[in-house]
């Protein structure tokens, strides 16, 4: 059940992004592409530094992993990947 989170956050970028408001994730998504793809991977830098900086401290670490799949999922969104495509790339790695 805990597992649909990802779903459902999946959901709200994609209606963000085809139905923009007046929030974070619609103002990052609403530039001409280049601008828009621009903006998301530079926030994916800025999580990442944060995520490497979290696990040499160990502090924040879950916190700023979260950060950095947020705007991972949101690239992907804006990209046009499913999440189904995402879920179906996982599991042919299993092996």
């Amino acid at each position: 059940m805990r597992e649909e989170i990802i779903r459902e956050i999946y959901q709200v970028l994609e209606d963000r992004r085809d139905h923009p408001k007046d929030s974070y994730t619609s103002n990052l998504m609403q530039d001409n592409e280049k601008r828009a793809v621009d903006k998301i991977l530079e926030k994916i830098g800025e999580e990442t530094a944060e995520v490497i900086i979290a696990a040499k401290n160990d502090e924040n670490l879950v916190h700023e992993s979260v950060d950095l799949i947020f705007h991972t999922l949101m690239l992907l969104v804006y990209k046009g990947v499913s999440l189904d495509d995402l879920l179906d790339e996982f599991e042919s790695r299993r092996g």
